[in-house]
């Protein structure tokens, strides 16, 4: 997950910065722009992370959940 935080820092830094150049705002702006955006970008993809290993956890447990001995399969439609 670590990984994950640092990629979306990483790509939100370089997308503050080149949003921040392409608007011809000064270098310390820019910096100040890139910044946020990486941690706003750190943020949102540590909460999208959790949510998607959540939800591949939750699909491994249904997977290989054991099915009852009197189930009837889903009918295939």
């Amino acid at each position: 997950m670590k990984a994950l935080i640092i990629l979306g820092a990483i790509v939100g830094f370089v997308m503050g910065a080149a949003f921040g150049l392409a608007g011809n705002s000064p270098w310390p702006n820019a910096l100040w722009h890139a910044c946020a955006a990486a941690l706003g970008a750190a943020v949102l993809t540590r909460w999208w992370s959790r949510v998607w290993m959540q939800s591949l956890r939750d699909s491994l447990d249904q997977h290989h959940r054991p099915q009852p001995a009197n189930a009837k399969p889903a009918p295939k439609t």
